[in-house]
C-alpha cells in the first residue's frame, strides 16, 4: 500500500465522527453507512424502526471515504449497509470487495434487471433523470437529445458541472455505452466548444444559470428542479416559469438515468437484517417516499409519483444495463481529459 493510500485509510479513520467501537452489533441493530445526505431521508429510518424494532446506527459520509473505510476495516468491519448514490460508486464499491451477492426474491423481483447488479451485489432503489433544461426567452428549438448539445448552433449557450462530478462521467459512460467511443469523444468536444462558461458548481447553479442569463441551455438531474417546485429554493423557485425542459433521446435510447441504490457489506454482522432493510428499500412504502421526500422517481414501475415529481412529465428512460455503464467511467475520465472539459 502506497504512503499516500496508508495515509488517507488513517485519515477517514481518525476523523469520522462515530467510531467503529461505538456501533453496536448485537441482534435487533442495523449498521448503515450512507453518503445520501438528505434530511428526509430520516423517515425511511424511522419507518423501518418502527415496522421491525430494528435499530438502525449510522455512518455518514463521501462515498469514496466510506469504501476506503471499509476496505480498512475488513473483516472486523461492524457496516451491514452501504448506501451511495451513482452507479459508478456502486460498481466501485462493488470493484473494492466491500460488499457480498445476496440471495432475496423480492428484491430479484421487484427492482427491474437493469437496475441491479447482475451478481446481486447492488440494487438501486431510486432514479433521477438527468436532461436537458433551457431558456425560454432564447431558445426557440431546444436540444431534443444529449447529441444535439454537441451542435454548433449552441456555441456559447451550454451550463455543464465539472468533469471530476460522477454525474458528469457516467452520463459520458452512458454515451460510450450507447454510441461508442469514437462517437462519445465527438460529441465531448462539441459540448466542451459550446460551454457558455467554464463548468462549476452543482446542478441547482445550472439550473441558475438560465435564470441569471450566464446560459441557455444546460443539463441537471430532475430531483433539483421537481425540489423547487415543491418548496422554495434561492434564485431558482420564483423564475421557473421562464425555464422549459426536454427529455432526450425519446423514441431511441431514452433518458439517461442516475442511480441511488445500496448493497450488503462483505462482513455484515447482522447479514439478515441487512436483507430485511434492503427488501424494505423496495417496499411501496419506502419507494412512495422515495418521491414524496426527495423528488426521485421510483425504481420499482407502478409506484405513484408525489405532485411535484409527476408535473415533469412522463418520459422514457434508458433501459441500458447500469452495470456495463458503470465500467464505461475510465474511458469517460480519459475523455474528458482529452478533450479538455475541466
Amino acid at each position: 500500500m502506497s504512503t499516500l493510500r496508508t495515509s488517507m485509510v488513517a485519515l477517514v479513520a481518525a476523523t469520522t465522527a462515530i467510531s467503529t467501537a461505538s456501533l453496536a452489533q448485537a441482534d435487533g441493530e442495523l449498521n448503515l453507512y450512507s453518503s445520501r445526505h438528505y434530511d428526509t431521508d430520516e423517515r425511511l429510518y424511522s419507518d423501518f424502526t418502527e415496522a421491525t424494532g430494528i435499530t438502525i446506527n449510522r455512518i455518514e459520509g463521501k462515498a469514496d471515504e466510506l469504501i476506503t473505510r471499509m476496505q480498512a476495516e475488513g473483516a472486523n468491519s461492524p457496516a451491514d449497509i452501504l448506501l451511495t448514490v451513482d452507479t459508478s460508486r456502486l460498481e466501485r464499491a462493488k470493484d473494492a470487495g466491500v460488499l457480498q451477492s445476496i440471495d432475496s426474491a423480492t428484491l430479484e423481483e421487484r427492482i427491474p434487471g437493469n437496475l441491479q447488479d447482475s451478481d446481486n451485489q447492488w440494487f438501486g432503489f431510486s432514479q433521477r433523470a438527468r436532461i436537458i433544461f433551457y431558456d425560454k426567452a432564447d431558445v426557440a428549438e431546444p436540444p431534443m437529445d444529449y447529441v444535439a448539445l454537441a451542435d454548433p448552433k449552441y456555441k456559447g449557450m451550454v451550463c455543464h458541472r465539472s468533469s471530476s462530478n460522477v454525474y458528469s462521467q457516467t452520463l459520458l459512460a452512458a454515451v460510450i455505452e450507447n454510441h461508442g467511443e469514437e462517437a462519445a469523444k465527438a460529441w465531448a468536444q462539441g459540448v466542451v466548444d459550446n460551454f457558455a462558461r467554464d463548468p462549476e458548481g452543482g446542478d441547482t447553479d445550472q439550473l441558475r444559470g438560465l435564470v441569471s442569463g450566464q446560459c441557455d441551455v444546460s443539463i441537471s438531474n430532475t430531483y433539483y428542479f421537481a425540489r423547487a417546485i415543491r418548496k422554495d429554493v434561492d434564485g431558482l423557485s420564483s423564475d421557473l416559469d421562464k425555464i422549459g425542459w426536454v427529455f432526450p433521446a425519446q423514441g431511441a435510447e431514452g433518458a439517461h438515468m442516475n442511480l441511488s441504490g445500496g448493497g450488503v457489506a462483505a462482513h455484515a454482522p447482522h447479514l439478515e437484517n441487512a436483507i430485511k432493510f434492503m427488501e424494505y428499500l423496495a417496499s411501496e412504502q419506502a419507494q412512495v417516499y422515495f418521491s414524496a421526500g426527495n423528488d426521485e422517481f421510483p425504481a420499482v414501475p407502478g409506484v405513484p409519483l408525489s405532485d411535484s415529481v409527476a408535473q415533469l412529465g412522463a418520459y422514457e428512460g434508458d433501459a441500458v444495463d447500469l452495470s456495463a455503464v458503470a465500467k464505461n467511467v475510465p474511458a469517460a475520465q480519459k475523455i474528458f481529459n482529452e478533450v479538455g472539459w475541466k
